[in-house]
């Protein structure tokens, strides 16, 4: 039988690793997706977080990051906000030689509400800070990928992905943001972005919320998604499993394993 979870990533916390999560990942062979929040940040010491990292490595587990994005803004026009940001990234940057992320993902951050008004300066601002980030992260031997949320549409971030593709920043593709957040169809974010696809963000909702369901439990069509990576992708991008609750983990790799479109990498 074919063992999905030695090619895909689980996303969990830090802090729930640190609180005993760990000993499920090294026992199942999950690879884990950490997420550093503030708190994680803050609340944890280097020899904390060694001591994450090396059993992980001890137990050959692959890793890749998801940064910390609550009130952070890469393209405010506000400086001090900037400031701000650039802390955080450069506290999760420190940690990257202790775990050797294969990717680190950050939210590209545009909310035309938000942002509408002063697009030029946002996009200024965020194509230095990703610019800065992606190549320290290159140095390491990691990769940057911009994950969509809040975005209406692929045309709101396509200019970053095109101007950043020579220093190797992907997108992380959330089709569970893009079916309860956005305004455009799945295909169109595959016909404007698709080439840019490094990561996947997997989980699923029925299109009112953002569920973090597991896979086939809302209405996402992962078919569809999947048929156009074949066609498009010899080989699969990183696969993150995004569900919020553990009862949804084994359901979700049971979905995965019967639509997986890669069986010789398996």
């Amino acid at each position: 039988m074919h063992d999905i979870k030695r090619v895909i990533q689980v996303n969990v916390s830090f802090t729930r690793l640190w609180d005993g999560r760990i000993d499920h990942f090294t026992r199942n062979g999950l690879n884990p997706e950490i997420v550093f929040d503030a708190r994680a940040l803050e609340r944890f010491s280097r020899a904390d977080f060694s001591a994450v990292a090396e059993a992980l490595r001890k137990n050959a587990l692959t890793v890749t990051f998801h940064a910390p994005f609550v009130d952070l803004s890469a393209g405010s026009s506000d400086p001090a906000v900037r400031d701000v940001t650039r802390r955080r990234f450069e506290e999760l940057l420190a940690l990257v030689p202790l775990f050797r992320p294969v990717t680190v993902v950050a939210h590209a951050g545009y909310d035309w509400k938000r942002y509408e008004y002063f697009r030029d300066e946002w996009l200024a601002n965020s194509l230095a800070f990703w610019s800065w980030l992606s190549d320290a992260l290159n140095r390491e031997g990691s990769r940057l990928m911009l994950e969509n949320v809040y975005e209406q549409g692929p045309a709101e971030i396509r200019v970053l992905f095109e101007q950043l593709s020579s220093r190797r920043v992907g997108l992380c593709l959330d089709c569970g943001h893009l079916t309860v957040f956005g305004a455009a169809p799945l295909g169109e974010w595959l016909e404007s972005l698709g080439g840019f696809i490094g990561q996947l963000h997997l989980h699923d909702n029925l299109g009112q919320r953002d569920d973090h369901l597991a896979l086939g439990a809302g209405r996402i069509d992962f078919k569809t998604l999947f048929a156009f990576l074949t066609s498009n992708h010899p080989s699969p991008p990183v696969v993150t499993l995004e569900t919020h609750h553990d009862q949804d983990l084994e359901p979700s790799l049971e979905y995965l394993k019967q639509i997986w479109p890669w069986p010789a990498t398996l």
